[in-house]
């Protein structure tokens, strides 16, 4: 806790001579009853209004203290803290084409990466993590970030038909590693995740593999579906029917991709062959990060507030009461 104004602190120095006022006029008060000789009291007991005679006093010094700190606004700490941590960075790059509704992976092929994803970034709470989406041209969804609850928020809003269709393979890696490029990490990754054929795109996937390599940065890809054919819905009229669909993956381009870059291909036909990319990702080496942490500055007079009134209370009820005087 830090003191906005702490020059009030300084009128603390005050009570000071006020205590020692208090303790002087005790002593050089006179008797109200005058008596001739007090042996006779000797030897009676104390009432219990002797124990709480000072009490209004210390009362009153608590009240004037807390009063200070009032004056001199407490607050919590607000400032910028620089730390290290360990991590890498990485950027998720996932098909959003029409044919990611494919249910052959549950609920579809789409959630599914999602969900896996979502598992991955609550693993590495260390690690920058963005976000690329393609499907016929590319954007960045999240940039890279250590701010995880945000990535994930926005990866619940992932879905389908956020972009022209089509597969462009090429601009998604394309987009990450313009992400990546200017890292100071050791060790850069791009997580790919397709389930087609490129198709679309001014950039091929092998011309966009050479430039991940160019700055240093793995690639793995994952081609997401089952062998043979898969269900797909489609609407008809107010309903939606089930076709089954070719799973084409172009497995040697995406191989070719991961082979260039020093990364690894993966075929995931369920939910948990997804799962398997990040044993290998958990490999690679480590670097340090540096993170700034803001703090929010918050008012906490209130507290010293209260309890200075309910000394002053306390002390006026009990001048007035079991310690009230007689004129």
């Amino acid at each position: 806790m830090v003191f906005a104004n702490i020059g009030y602190l300084f009128l603390l120095i005050l009570l000071i001579p006020y205590i020692i006022w208090y303790i002087m006029k005790r002593k050089n008060n006179e008797a109200t009853l005058q008596i001739s000789d007090a042996r006779v009291y000797a030897h009676t007991p104390k009432s219990y209004k002797n124990y709480l005679l000072h009490v209004p006093f210390a009362l009153r010094i608590i009240a004037l203290t807390l009063i200070v700190f009032v004056l001199a606004r407490p607050q919590t700490t607000d400032n910028w803290q620089n730390s290290e941590i360990e991590g890498i960075d990485i950027m998720l790059a996932i098909d959003v084409s029409t044919s990611m509704l494919a249910e052959d992976l549950q609920p579809n092929r789409l959630e599914a990466a999602k969900e896996v994803a979502a598992e991955f970034i609550n693993g590495r709470p260390n690690d920058n993590i963005g976000i690329t989406l393609f499907a016929g041209e590319s954007f960045t969804q999240c940039p890279l970030t250590v701010d995880h609850t945000v990535l994930l928020n926005l990866i619940k809003d992932v879905r389908c038909g956020l972009i022209e269709d089509g597969t462009a393979v090429g601009m998604g890696i394309a987009n990450a590693i313009t992400r990546l490029k200017d890292s100071k990490a050791k060790s850069k990754v791009i997580i790919l995740l397709t389930d087609g054929t490129n198709n679309r795109g001014e950039i091929s996937p092998l011309m966009a593999a050479d430039m991940a390599k160019a700055f240093g940065i793995r690639v793995y890809t994952i081609g997401v579906g089952t062998n043979g054919t898969a269900p797909y819905p489609y609407p008809v009229g107010g309903t939606v029917q089930y076709i089954n669909i070719p799973v084409e993956i172009d497995e040697k381009t995406l191989t070719q991709i991961a082979g260039t870059t020093e990364g690894n291909y993966f075929r995931a036909t369920s939910n948990s062959k997804l799962k398997e990319v990040y044993e290998e990702i958990d490999k690679l080496e480590k670097t340090k990060l540096n993170v700034k942490q803001y703090s929010k500055r918050q008012e906490e007079y209130q507290w010293f507030a209260l309890a200075a009134f309910l000394c002053v209370l306390l002390e006026v009820l009990l001048r007035n009461s079991v310690l009230k005087k007689i004129p």
